[in-house]
């Protein structure tokens, strides 16, 4: 594991390149079983105390950019909640553990974000917890490769995709606001696929693009009430998502075609989202930060 003062200065060199080890594994996935393991910045993130006294809820957290960001907020001094699917329970675990070891407070709440029910109730859930809520990350997602395009995605699958990237931040967000202060922030995880859809992720390019609109369209519903609303828009990354959702050939070639030659690591992207929920980001709202390794998106 890499540490900030040894990371080599070549980013295309520090970390893995394609081809990557043939791989899958049943949805969700799990990051502990991936081959190399994802770096979550367990060792490589420090931290400086730009987020002392906040509190943060993310959703996906357990693993990928969720629990990096978790990690990340927690070593910049914020309280965090995470929500996973209750099938993830191990992951959360560890996340949970990290946040800890970041001496701040963790909350881990089980669930389904198609369940509106439980969105709805999550965001009070965080804050009579861990004493308010300041800034929301909506970041889970789902998604299901279909090389044979159009056809083969089912209705079952298109509802899952819309619920739980889209219904679930809508839901999640309309009961957070009340809760939000001013100087509160909402970032949502968007993707390279709203401006560069690949063919056989139709389904969740769509719901992407969908959040970058959404996003804008907040950011300047909320400017007057002095909350933040921004996006993170990653390239491809490293993830349980990729051996759990696409074939052996694409996982072992996964992020090749990114200027700098390999996927991101979650600890790559966590930066983005700490600086977006800083203080230093005062005056930027409605903006989507684009983290691809270099695939120019508008």
């Amino acid at each position: 594991m890499k540490s900030a003062q040894d990371a080599p200065q070549n980013p295309a060199q520090q970390y893995p390149r394609p081809p990557l080890p043939e791989q899958s594994q049943p949805h969700p996935g799990s990051g502990e079983l991936m081959r190399p393991q994802p770096d979550h910045g367990e060792t490589f993130y420090l931290g400086s105390g730009r987020l002392t006294g906040k509190v943060a809820l993310i959703t996906g957290g357990d693993s990928g950019i969720g629990r990096a960001v978790a990690v990340a907020f927690a070593r910049e001094g914020a309280d965090v909640a995470f929500c996973h699917l209750p099938e993830e329970q191990a992951d959360a675990d560890i996340t949970t553990g990290l946040i800890e070891q970041a001496e701040r407070r963790a909350l881990a709440v089980a669930g389904d974000l198609q369940d509106e029910e439980f969105c709805t109730s999550l965001p009070a859930r965080c804050a009579d917890r861990l004493g308010g809520l300041d800034i929301l990350v909506n970041n889970a997602a789902y998604q299901m490769s279909q090389p044979s395009g159009l056809t083969a995605i089912s209705t079952g699958q298109f509802d899952r995709v819309m619920r739980t990237n889209l219904y679930g931040m809508f839901w999640l967000t309309k009961a957070a606001l009340p809760l939000l202060r001013p100087g509160a922030v909402v970032i949502n995880t968007a993707s390279v696929q709203a401006y560069k859809p690949s063919p056989h992720l139709l389904d969740y390019a769509m719901t992407k693009a969908a959040i970058v609109a959404f996003t804008q369209g907040l950011a300047q519903q909320l400017a007057q009430e002095g909350i933040r609303v921004n996006a993170v828009a990653p390239g491809p990354v490293w993830t349980p998502l990729i051996p759990a959702t696409m074939d052996e050939e694409k996982v072992a070639h996964f992020g090749e075609q990114s200027p700098i030659g390999r996927p991101a690591q979650p600890v790559e992207m966590a930066p983005a989202y700490v600086f977006l929920a800083s203080p230093e980001a005062s005056y930027i709202t409605g903006e989507i930060v684009n983290a691809t390794g270099g695939t120019p998106l508008p």
